[in-house]
């Protein structure tokens, strides 16, 4: 997801440069929030845990039931036994009582299956919080164009309180002929009130006239950097692209309070934990609210208030002393909340015609979309992240952005003499190729996949957007594996609902929900493979290792839930109920 730099029409959050300081300033200085202390494919193989057990004496709490570990060939268990959090025992029942003492607390998972814990490896925290009480203006919740400017228009007679009129989740995508919100429409919406509305990749904002009048935004006012005023004719249409642009609003947009953001974290987090997450990677941590956000982080977990866990992609715009400024520095913090990564934002987002490709966006043969920074730019941020020690998180949706970031990665890394275990990534890595995947793996760079673009809008990209042989290429998550590579599957929260086992699902099935139609099945890939992408696989590619699977000397962090999806039919996953999940054997949410 990202607020980057420009192309009319759609959605994400990732990008802010020196010239949007002055609106991060005023947003750190309303939050006052203080700085942060120091301090691949095989069928699957039915079979039992051999029973493992540390040599640690007595279990603090035993799990008894229906245990899938999660470990390669799907191997179950009936009892875990768990002390300080961390797994000391898991096999058979009769060898795992042996663990017990009369202090042990017995949890029975009566008809529910433990699995691991589910990990999201990249959503979006802060720019969803802030969003979060805004007008819904999804093709879900509005089934026609005129829909959604009806909504906007009753917002507007009904005198909002804080005196703007503000939508969110818009996709031009979803309505035949792909309508845009322009200035003259929201105009009709409103001339009292400046109206902002998001599109659901947050990538763009559509704004009236008296939004650009707050803002000082004229026809004659140039584009700032890693961000695009949208112009016909030299005359503003209202279209806003990209992070540098849309931070200009932001300033000017009443932000909710402290105590009101900090609710809506946790109410975002609960609802990932009821989905089966006990994992996240917050990944544009600093576009909102500064370096600050990742204190406030810290501030819930020592409220106790975290029912997952989060690590963070800080913004690399921001740059590294003003992080370090902030006592947020690689691999800072605790098992609850982490400082790990690095995000960088290349292109913008392809279902809105912004990510940057070789050829020409259907029907628009101008149109290739856009590109945050050249080359040299693109291995300068790389390789501040990486020279400083952090992980690198690379946006890239188009071919041609996956060109430049795989050639970036490879000038910054070289032959990787170094020897670290980074695991940087690229981000949605949309619409790459096989060649792009073994360069890849020459370097050690992942992918991670949204695939909800198969789900959701597939059809749309097939029809189109971007045709049927590049539609079939998107999310190849077959291709990465046949590579060596070790995929990650995300949703972008709030561009996409976060629901990992219906991402899971797609990745095994590439069904359109528009129909049913299999998108280019040689890209299916075998349930274990895309439960790993979810689990194992998605906790290694955030360093943690220390998740993803139950086994000795992990954490026990896992989800109670109504099937056992590795010995389910991949079709039935969607439907699967979380009953709980838990963090170091804890209860973090409850059905």
């Amino acid at each position: 997801m990202s607020l980057t730099a420009p192309a009319p029409h759609s959605p994400s959050i990732d990008g802010c440069c020196s010239h949007e300081r002055l609106a991060i300033t005023r947003l750190l200085s309303q939050a006052a929030f203080a700085p942060l202390p120091q301090a691949l494919i095989r069928p699957m193989d039915r079979r039992s845990l051999p029973t493992q057990r540390s040599t640690r004496s007595f279990a603090d709490m035993i799990v008894f039931g229906s245990i899938a570990t999660g470990v390669p060939g799907a191997a179950t268990a009936d009892a875990m036994a768990i002390k300080d959090g961390n797994i000391i025992g898991i096999g058979s029942a009769s060898d795992i009582e042996g663990l017990k003492d009369p202090s042990t607390q017995i949890v029975d998972a009566g008809d529910g299956f433990v699995v691991p814990g589910l990990i999201e490896p990249h959503m979006h925290l802060w720019s969803t919080v802030l969003a979060d009480s805004w007008l819904n203006c999804s093709a879900l919740e509005n089934p026609t164009f005129d829909d959604v400017v009806k909504r906007l228009k009753a917002a507007a007679d009904a005198k909002p309180a804080n005196g703007w009129v503000q939508g969110q989740l818009f996709d031009p995508s979803l309505y035949p002929g792909e309508p845009e919100l322009t200035r003259d429409i929201l105009d009709q919406v409103s001339t009292e009130y400046p109206v902002g509305v998001l599109n659901a990749s947050m990538h763009y904002l559509y704004v009236n006239s008296k939004a650009f009048e707050l803002a000082g935004i004229t026809d004659e006012t140039p584009d700032p950097p890693g961000g695009k005023f949208y112009r016909e004719n030299g005359r503003l249409t209202g279209v806003v692209g990209e992070s540098g642009a849309i931070l200009k609003f932001m300033a000017v947009i009443p932000m909710r309070s402290q105590e009101e953001m900090m609710a809506g974290l946790v109410a975002i987090m609960n609802k990932a934990a009821s989905v089966g997450v006990t994992s996240m990677r917050e990944a544009l941590t600093g576009a909102v609210m500064g370096p600050g956000e990742v204190s406030v982080l810290h501030q819930l977990n020592a409220a106790k208030r975290l029912p997952v866990r989060i690590s963070t992609a800080q913004h690399a715009l921001l740059g590294n002393e003003a992080w370090a400024s902030a006592g947020v520095l690689p691999n800072s913090g605790d098992d609850m909340v982490r400082a790990v990564a690095w995000k960088v934002l290349s292109d913008g987002s392809n279902q809105g015609r912004s990510g940057y490709l070789r050829e020409h966006y259907m029907g628009q043969p101008d149109n290739r979309g856009e590109v945050n920074m050249d080359i040299d730019q693109c291995i300068k941020l790389i390789k501040a992240g990486h020279d400083a020690g952090w992980q690198v998180m690379t946006h890239a949706n188009g071919d041609a952005a996956i060109d430049m970031v795989v050639s970036a990665y490879e000038q910054v890394l070289g032959d990787q003499a170094d020897g670290k275990d980074h695991r940087h990534r690229i981000e949605h890595c949309s619409l790459a190729t096989s060649e792009h995947f073994e360069r890849m793996a020459r370097v050690g760079v992942q992918p991670s996949f949204l695939m909800n673009h198969v789900y959701y809008w597939g059809r749309a990209f097939k029809d189109h957007i971007l045709g049927t042989n590049r539609a079939d290429e998107l999310d190849s998550v077959a291709s990465a594996l046949a590579a060596g590579l070790r995929p990650s599957l995300h949703s972008d929260y709030s561009v996409s609902p976060m629901q990992p086992l219906l991402s899971a699902r797609t990745a095994v099935e590439r069904k359109m929900r528009d129909g049913g139609e299999v998108l280019n099945p040689a890209e299916c890939v075998t349930p274990e493979a895309a439960l790993k992408a979810i689990t194992v696989d998605a906790a290694w590619q955030i360093h943690a290792d220390d998740r993803g699977t139950l086994e000795v000397g992990k954490k026990a962090d896992y989800a109670l839930l109504s099937a056992n999806p590795w010995e389910s039919d991949a079709s039935t996953w969607a439907d699967i109920k979380v009953h709980e999940t838990r963090i170091d054997g804890t209860v973090a949410w409850s059905s």
